[in-house]
């Protein structure tokens, strides 16, 4: 019977936890994830025509630490579908960098410099869905073939409609935008100070750097708030199954002395006794853990809230098992101080 009740209490445990902590962490991921998919590690750096900002900032700021991505895009200029002169305009940019796959363009373009990617709501302002044909610059008369279909992340959706061609880098080629994307959104304010001070022009008044700190600040907030709920639920619950584990097991000591006191006689060591009920222990924790994690993972499916992760899920099982055999020492220890000739001793 203790060791049903046992199984119980940590089954309850695990379900309040999961549906409680648990739905908190899946929906604060949700929320975090939302906002960082608004760009919330992005920078971008716009410079005058005659800032003398060059693709070679590139390579300056190459070595930086906490930098996933950077590319320069050079000031746009209106281009039309070739097939259909004096059609609607879309604005195309040269685009420098050494990671544009990330954008849908091939490393290695067929034509370099020859080629231009569009995104979807240009193909359809320029009347090419298929991504088939070309465009011609409106002012100076050039023209490129369509690449293909150019993919939009949320830190260039500002620039839409898009299309980019891609550019080798010379050093010299002047840049209108300096497009840096941070690691993590903590590091979005040192990077943002440290590309500043490595671009190179003689009158910074010359740039406006946009960050997405105020999002990046928000994030954190939001972050510790949730954090700090979660944390606080979770250790006292944990703290509450602890106590009840210990009384429930200083109970089973109290019923089973006797049989414990019969197990010294015959020369069990205190340490065996210990570690047979710490085991004992251990083994109800995780067979409640698992019951306790697999009703919760179904009620969570049932009612449409998110799956706190497995991170989550392994920390919670892991945190569970060390807190059931921290409360149950003590009444291990009691029952392994038991004296054979007091417990065996007939009323």
């Amino acid at each position: 019977m203790a060791s049903i009740i046992t199984v119980l209490m940590v089954v309850g445990m695990i379900v309040v936890v999961m549906l409680t902590t648990g739905r908190t962490v899946g929906a604060e991921q949700n929320v975090l994830n939302s906002i960082d998919s608004a760009g919330t590690r992005s920078i971008a750096i716009r410079a005058d025509p005659d800032s003398g900002l060059t693709a070679d900032v590139l390579d300056r700021i190459d070595g930086i630490e906490g930098i996933e991505w950077a590319a320069g895009l050079s000031a746009a200029v209106d281009a039309t579908n070739s097939r259909v002169p004096g059609g609607a305009h879309v604005p195309v940019r040269l685009a420098y960098g050494a990671d544009l796959e990330r954008l849908g363009i091939p490393h290695e373009s067929p034509l370099p410099g020859a080629l231009v990617w569009e995104s979807d709501q240009a193909a359809e302002q320029l009347g090419t869905p298929d991504f088939v044909g070309g465009v011609s610059i409106v002012d100076s008369g050039g023209s490129f073939g369509i690449g293909g279909r150019l993919e939009v992340p949320d830190f260039l959706r500002r620039f839409e409609p898009l299309a980019l061609v891609p550019h080798p880098v010379d050093g010299d080629e002047p840049i209108a935008v300096l497009i840096v994307i941070a690691t993590s959104p903590e590091l979005v304010r040192p990077i943002s100070e440290t590309v500043v001070s490595l671009l190179g022009v003689e009158d910074a008044s010359k740039t406006k750097v946009q960050t997405s700190e105020a999002l990046a600040d928000l994030r954190g907030l939001i972050d510790a708030q949730l954090r700090g709920f979660s944390r606080g639920l979770v250790i006292a619950l944990l703290t509450l199954t602890a106590l009840l584990v210990a009384v429930l097991q200083y109970g089973l000591v109290l019923m089973r002395r006797k049989d414990f006191g019969r197990r010294r006689a015959l020369g069990a060591s205190r340490a065996l006794i210990v570690t047979l009920l710490l085991t004992q222990t251990a083994m109800l924790c995780v067979i409640g853990t698992g019951i306790g994690i697999g009703i919760s993972l179904v009620m969570l499916a049932a009612s449409g809230d998110p799956w706190p992760g497995a991170t989550f899920t392994g920390a919670l099982t892991v945190v569970a098992v060390n807190t059931t055999l921290i409360a149950a020492i003590a009444p291990a220890i009691l029952a392994s101080r038991r004296e054979p000739i007091n417990e065996l001793r007939i009323p």
